[in-house]
């Protein structure tokens, strides 16, 4: 029988008080923080072009970013309530870890390693990506079968590495690397010709080739050999702020392929149709199932528009990248961009 004295009540409350302190938020109640608080805090990348990048007056544009403005309109009620923390890829995981960010919405793969060895759950595919190659179209080379004993420039603690390995091993290509620390680096490096090859996701490949001094002497390879489904991540421990991160990003997907754009908002208010009744929050508590007021995706969708909209101004057709739409093109349109429906 265990007996409890006066003093080991006193030092057991004493752990828990410790415990609780220096508990990261996403184990705690992220949305209660973030309305206290008054700010979303989002981890974005530090420069990708279509995905998260500052102009000259610091204002960030960009697909992540506009998930990131997204969530904070329906949580915070302002999609301008957002402070943007650009991160690298050694420390993206780490500053969600540690609470220092609320999400992290920044070309990250969702895989089983990450969600499982790192305590973080993907709330969603916001892109399908796949990795790529790009190479001088001086080079003559044509297809990616070509490039063995090709020196092949890729970014440290990214999927890419391994993938490279894995291409080259499976295809019996002898492979030389040049492993550098930030996309950046990367791009210069092979700007400067110490590599043959420059190698990360195709989406990312659009985006450095427009930096490169001529960029139509540098072709992307048709080959992708990789999945890459990239997402907005949040911290494992906190279910309800995993769902509103899902959630919002499924009610963007959705309002796309129900026809409610950014413009026609207020006669979506008026819809008969059940499916765009629930998601303006006029049918059903959903917003409340959430922990929000009913109208959590109009405030979303106000803020930024639909997917379509997002993606077609960031990366698509209205920007330089002018990337197809491939993959994520809603699944009634030829692709595979799906969400789950309010209900």
């Amino acid at each position: 029988m265990l007996k409890f004295t006066s003093r080991s009540v006193v030092l057991a409350a004493a752990i828990i008080a410790v415990l609780i302190t220096n508990t990261p938020p996403g184990n705690a109640q992220t949305l209660k923080a973030i309305q206290v608080r008054g700010t979303l805090n989002c981890g974005v990348g530090q420069g990708l072009l279509g995905f998260s990048s500052q102009d000259d007056q610091n204002n960030w544009t960009g697909l992540d970013v506009d998930i990131c403005r997204a969530i904070a309109a329906s949580v915070i009620g302002d999609p301008a309530k957002v402070t943007f923390t650009p991160l690298d890829a050694a420390t993206r995981f780490p500053a969600l870890q540690s609470g220092k960010i609320d999400v992290l919405s920044r070309n990250s793969t969702w895989t089983m390693s990450r969600e499982t060895s790192l305590g973080l759950m993907f709330a969603g595919v916001a892109y399908y990506d796949g990795q790529g190659f790009l190479v001088r179209r001086e080079s003559g080379v044509d297809t990616a079968l070509q490039l063995s004993g090709k020196t092949v420039c890729t970014q440290t603690g990214t999927t890419s590495e391994l993938n490279l390995v894995d291409y080259f091993r499976a295809n019996d290509m002898s492979l030389k690397t040049l492993a550098v620390g930030t996309a950046e680096e990367s791009r210069k490096a092979y700007e400067d010709r110490k590599c043959d090859v420059l190698t990360s996701d195709v989406s990312q490949l659009y985006a450095e080739r427009l930096k490169l001094a001529k960029p139509n002497s540098h072709v992307i390879l048709p080959e992708v050999i990789s999945k890459e489904p990239l997402g907005p991540a949040v911290r494992q421990g906190d279910d309800q702020w995993f769902n509103l991160v899902k959630w919002t990003l499924y009610a963007l997907i959705n309002a796309e392929e129900l026809g409610v754009k950014s413009a026609n908002i207020d006669d979506a208010l008026k819809s008969s149709d059940p499916n765009v009744r629930r998601l303006v929050g006029i049918e059903g508590e959903f917003g409340q199932q959430l922990g929000l007021s009913n109208d959590w995706a109009v405030r979303a969708l106000r803020a930024t528009g639909n997917y379509g909209e997002i993606y077609e101004r960031n990366v698509g057709t209205q920007s330089p990248l002018s990337i197809p739409r491939g993959l994520n093109a809603l699944w009634t349109k030829g692709g595979i961009q799906y969400a789950p429906p309010v209900r």
